[in-house]
């Protein structure tokens, strides 16, 4: 049984871009508080159903949807490792700029 989540290093960076750009953009944390909020409760839903996502066609990675966001995930025998939550709004061109 999974224990705990772990947030990989680009995952919590790439995040925290996404969580920055609503600040700048709407010149309040309220946006931004709301979608943390929103996406760390999605998260933790994994801890109890580590399969809910979709498998992709990478093996061992699963993708969760929340909204217009793809939060991208992989399961360990006691973890559950975010790889990357993605804005589906976003040019998949910038990834490589990230």
């Amino acid at each position: 049984m999974v224990k705990r989540i772990i947030w990989t290093l680009k995952a919590v960076s790439v995040f925290n871009k996404i969580l920055d750009y609503y600040f700048q953009r709407n010149g309040s944390k309220v946006n931004s508080s709301i979608l943390n909020k929103e996406i760390k409760e999605t998260v933790n839903l994994l801890i109890k159903y580590p399969f809910l996502g979709r498998k992709t066609e990478y093996d061992q990675i699963r993708v969760l949807i929340k909204g217009n966001f793809k939060i991208f995930y992989r399961i360990d025998k006691k973890e559950i490792i975010i790889m990357m939550v993605w804005d589906c709004r976003q040019d998949p061109n910038d990834y490589s700029s990230l």
